[in-house]
């Protein structure tokens, strides 16, 4: 069974999956438990309440979602419950809340790109393990990727909590009415590769600032 799946699928094509979807279990609650935490601590304990302030995969996963994150390189979690009537001030408070999530995938890339630095030193220029190498540059990659994609302002990405800071909410309350129809317009624009070019763009300019601050490395 193990040789014909290797045949099908090629064993390069099988690790690089394989390590994708281990990279997935780090990445996503980690973005969601960062929502949770933050709600949280600006007043509203919803999140914490329902088990989402936790870094098991199994309290944040949406299974077609993960599917996707794993296949196509965007996918989608379950939703963190936030009431932004229990902030002090609502509007600062969900773009707060929202903000949290790209940042902590942010911070975790810069984290793993300090690891990944410094593996050479540690085991020698050429004697890095492959797979740990490759580990740690998903690392960065999707967390990068996962963060960008997030920052998205429309509905229902965390970019349009934070674009409600400057949006009457009117017009904000009106867009989220339509998020699910707009989550699958934007899903399908980005596996189609509409929005590969400014994606990739924005994925670039946070590689180059990670770099640059990590170079007392290297």
């Amino acid at each position: 069974m193990g040789g014909m799946l290797n045949g099908l699928l090629g064993i390069d094509t099988l690790v690089y999956y394989l390590l994708r979807a281990l990279v997935m279990l780090i990445v996503i609650p980690f973005h969601e438990a960062a929502h949770a935490l933050v709600s949280w601590l600006l007043g509203d304990p919803t999140a914490k309440n329902a088990g989402r302030l936790s870094l098991n995969p199994l309290r944040h996963f949406d299974p077609m979602g993960a599917l996707c994150m794993i296949v196509a390189g965007v996918g989608w979690a379950k939703p963190v419950s936030i009431r932004p009537d229990r902030f002090r001030n609502p509007k600062v408070g969900m773009a707060v809340s929202a903000a949290a999530g790209p940042l902590a995938n942010f911070l975790l890339a810069y984290l793993s790109m300090v690891v990944y630095k410094l593996l050479p030193i540690l085991f020698g220029w050429y004697s890095v393990p492959e797979l740990l190498s490759s580990f740690f540059l998903y690392m960065i990659t999707m967390n990068i990727s996962l963060g960008v994609f997030n920052l998205l302002p429309v509905p229902p990405f965390d970019g349009s909590r934070i674009a409600l800071l400057f949006l009457p909410q009117k017009y904000y309350f009106k867009a989220m009415q339509y998020e699910r129809y707009i989550m699958i317009a934007v899903l399908l624009l980005a596996v189609f590769g509409v929005l590969s070019g400014p994606l990739s763009l924005a994925e670039n300019a946070v590689i180059g600032w990670l770099d640059a601050a990590t170079r007392f490395i290297w």
